[in-house]
Parts: structure tokens; sequence; C-alpha cells
């Protein structure tokens, strides 16, 4: 990545044509050449949104270049690739917002647990804070060399490997959103004790999913709302609304000349899918949680459960052992009394011998 970034840099201050031989001829720009991110050229690359910030992207593995982008924009509204683009692009911003929106479910589920005194979320210590994040930009940078890997697989035709590249690419999410949760915890916390101390209580921001503290100071509001995270995901959003529309446009005029409606309603079925998958994946996303929850309470039971089976084993080994002892015990008694019993009946026997020789 760092390697990439010095040769952009290099691009603008020498020309993208510095290391062109006098006799060599110079290579056309094609903005489908597949070196170029398709997001910057479609709008922005979202990895430029979110730098140094909690939900950081790492750095973009393509080239973002102004003037490969200005040929994009003066292709045909209707050319097929640039609508595939401005699509791709669509559809990794309206995952990232699927994201947050999980996030600020989630945030929620956390404030009323809170409120009813169940939460009971683990903290940790700052420097776990900073190896985590080390940790987070480590995965970042390897899913984005995945992700590319993959494209590249695809476009080569090698299918099953581009499958199993996006496969380790979401062990590799999974692995980054725990560590970030746990970083989440930290903020929490740290809020919560804010707003504690000010005697105030908490929300959710509708936007980046951020915890705030109602009625808080000015300061801290404006802080939060001209942030990197905030402005990224209301960018974002903004780009989404835009982007939607532009594209239906263009699909509506596309097919409109022949005077059909069928593209248009089933563009706008399309639409009304995608609305219900996203509250579909959001109606399943809080019914996770619900069954964690549940998994949680009956891992408690069944540790309570297992506790009360080792205390009763123990009392019942002692028990066993008492009244071993008390058989053991029983048995001396008995063998004492047959010693007694013999002795007197012996005693009695001498005693009758001798009376009888007097």
């Amino acid at each position: 990545m760092a390697v990439l970034a010095a040769a952009q840099l290099l691009d603008e201050l020498m020309g993208r044509n510095r290391n062109v031989a006098p006799n060599e001829k110079v290579k056309e720009l094609n903005w489908e050449d597949p070196e170029y991110c398709k997001y910057f050229l479609a709008k922005f690359c979202p990895h430029d949104l979110f730098v140094n910030t909690r939900v950081d992207l790492g750095a973009c593995c393509k080239v973002h270049d102004e003037e490969v982008r200005k040929l994009f924009q003066k292709a045909k509204s209707t050319y097929h690739r640039k609508l595939q683009y401005q699509e791709d692009f669509l559809r990794f911003c309206n995952s990232m917002m699927n994201d947050v929106e999980k996030k600020i479910i989630k945030g929620k589920q956390r404030l009323a647990l809170s409120a009813s005194g169940k939460t009971d979320m683990p903290s940790i210590s700052p420097v776990q804070t900073q190896k985590n994040q080390e940790q987070i930009n480590m995965l970042n940078e390897r899913i984005n060399d995945l992700e590319a890997e993959a494209e590249q697989a695809g476009t080569d035709g090698n299918v099953e490997q581009a499958q199993g590249l996006m496969k380790l690419c979401d062990q590799l999410k999974d692995e980054r959103d725990g560590l970030r949760k746990q970083i989440e915890n930290v903020h929490y916390s740290a809020t919560a004790e804010l707003a504690a101390a000010q005697e105030k209580q908490m929300e959710v921001c509708e936007v980046c999913g951020a915890f705030l503290i109602v009625g808080d100071a000015q300061q801290r509001i404006d802080d939060h709302l001209m942030g990197k995270q905030h402005m990224g995901f209301a960018r974002l959003k903004a780009a989404v609304d835009e982007v939607s529309d532009h594209v239906k446009a263009v699909k509506e005029k596309q097919y409109g000349r022949g005077g059909s409606v069928t593209d248009d309603k089933r563009e706008r079925d399309r639409d009304k899918e995608t609305r219900k998958e996203r509250d579909i994946e959001r109606s399943r996303s809080e019914h996770r949680e619900k069954e964690k929850d549940k998994d949680r309470e009956r891992e408690r039971d069944r540790k309570v459960r297992e506790k009360k089976v080792k205390t009763g084993d123990r009392c019942e080994r002692r028990e066993r052992e008492s009244h071993r002892d008390r058989e053991s015990h029983r048995e001396k008694d008995k063998d004492k009394e047959k010693d007694r019993s013999r002795r007197h009946r012996e005693s009695g026997r001498h005693h009758h011998h001798s009376h009888h020789r007097h």
C-alpha cells in the first residue's frame, strides 16, 4: 500500500509517463483498465472517507486518477460498463450502510439493557485498544489485497479461486469486526461515565451509530457532527441517493425509447426487493442478537447446574465416607462386644471349676 501511495505521488509530481523511454510509445488512458478504482470513477472511493477512524477501511489498492475520471464522465451515460461501475459503487456503499444500520440497532439494544440494569460489557485497557487498532489496520490491508486478488481471479475466469479468496476475506472481516466491537465498548464506557457524571441520558446517532449524550455541550455536538466518521456516513448516504436516482433515470430513458414500461417496472420491483432484503437483514440481525442473548443465558444456567452437580457430588461423597466410617465403627463395636462376651464366658467357666474343687 505504501509503495502504491508513493507511486501515485510521483505521478502527480513528474507525470504518469515518467518511466517511459524517449522512443517508447505512451500508453493511451482507458478508464476501463482494471488498475483504476471503479468507485473513485463513479463518485468517490469510500476508503478515503474514514481514514484514522474506528471504521477505517485501509488504503485502496486501486489507482485514483482525476484525468481518467474525466474520461469516465465523458463516456455515454447509457454505456453498460459505466452503469456497471455505478451499480458496483452502490452495492459497496449499501453494504456499508447496512453495517451501520446494524450498529445503530445494537447500540439501541445496549442502551435499553443498560437502562434495565442488565448490561455487562467488559472494557479493555488503552494499551490493548492501541494493539487492537494496529491489528485492525493489518487486517484491512490483507482484506483489500485479497479482494483485489479475488477480482483478478474472477476476471481471469478462475471462479473457484475467487470464491475461496472471498471466503477468506469474510473470515478476516469477522475477526476485524470483533476487534472493532471491543474498541466500541471502550467508547461506550467512556461516554456512559461522562453521561452519569452529568446525570444525563445517552442516545445513538442515527447517521453513524456513535453514542451521544442527550443535551450535551454544543461544542461536543459540533465536534461530532464535523467528525470524519459522521460526515463520512452522511456523505455515503447522500451519494447512494444521488447515484441511485441517476442510474434509475438513465435506465428509464434507455428503456423508454421503445415505449415499454416493462423494464421500468422491473427496476422499481428491484428497488422494492432491495429495500425488502435490507429490512429482512435488519430483522435477522435483531433475531441473531436475541439468540446470542439466549445462548449466553443458557451457558450461565449450564455453569450453575454444573456447579450444583459438583457440589452435590462432593456432598454425596462425604455422605458415603461418613456412612463407611459409621459402618466401620459399628463393626468394631460388634467385635468388642464379642470379645467381652467371650471373656465373660471364660471367666464364668474358671469360677465354676474353682468352686467345684473347693
